[in-house]
């Protein structure tokens, strides 16, 4: 499923212009974005890449169990809906959405507190949305893309239309939000890719964005120039649609 929209835009949903000042880097060289820098505009910079596997969070589409053992009449399946939230018996609607595992069921238990004596929940996983990650750049089509299953750049970028004969398939660069919220970068070479199966193809997670740049061209610079200098800062959250609350 492809929605197409400005790549601008969809950095803006995501990346966070403020309080970042590590750098990423490209073919081992340190990133300084050549944004528009002033007192109340820094700079904007990346943290050092790393694969540490966070906890999974809840996403609107994602289908849950909820068991609450001492009260099995209260079991049930439910889908987070479009605002973030599930419905369950006895309580009202409770945020699922950029929750844990944990969270959702401390949340929970907290709710049907209310209602029984020392409620224990419990939260498993039947089924998850699809992974939605951004591509831009020098590919055939650049927007927002669903991946079924588990997705790595060079499906994103095939998803995406492939590579344009412009493209630099040697230097792809991936930004994704790290610990604490920070944006990390890397690149990728995704022309190995192609003929090596052992290459590095970079799994994927949700919100992810690939940018695919020009060869022959300073990519990083024009990069962080064509596409963050007139952004504003904004929280790097997944937070949609104004997500809060229980």
């Amino acid at each position: 499923m492809h929605r197409r929209i400005p790549l601008s835009a969809a950095l803006a949903l995501v990346l966070a212009a403020g309080g970042v000042t590590a750098c990423g880097h490209v073919d081992g060289e340190p990133i300084t974005p050549t944004a528009r820098a002033t007192a109340d505009f820094p700079n904007i910079g990346y943290a050092d890449w790393t694969d540490q596997e966070p906890d999974y969070r809840f996403y609107p589409g994602d289908e849950l169990e909820v068991t609450v053992p001492s009260a099995a009449e209260l079991n049930k399946s439910v889908v987070v809906q479009p605002d973030g939230r599930v419905a369950l018996p006895l309580i009202g609607p409770v945020m699922a959405a950029d929750r844990s595992i944990g969270e959702l069921e401390a949340a929970i238990t907290q709710a049907y507190s209310t209602q029984l004596l020392r409620p224990q929940v419990q939260v498993s996983i039947k089924s998850t949305a699809p992974l939605k990650v951004f591509v831009g750049g020098e590919v055939g089509n650049p927007g927002v893309y669903d991946m079924a299953g588990d997705g790595d750049a060079l499906r994103a970028v095939i998803q995406a239309g492939g590579f344009r004969s412009s493209s630099k398939r040697s230097s792809v660069v991936i930004i994704r939000r790290g610990p604490n919220g920070r944006a990390m970068l890397r690149t990728a070479d995704l022309l190995s890719g192609m003929t090596n199966s052992r290459a590095d193809l970079v799994p994927l997670r949700r919100f992810d964005i690939v940018y695919v740049p020009r060869s022959g061209v300073s990519e990083a610079g024009l990069f962080m120039q064509q596409y963050f200098r007139d952004l504003l800062p904004i929280s790097f959250s997944y937070a949609i649609n104004g997500f809060s609350g229980n």
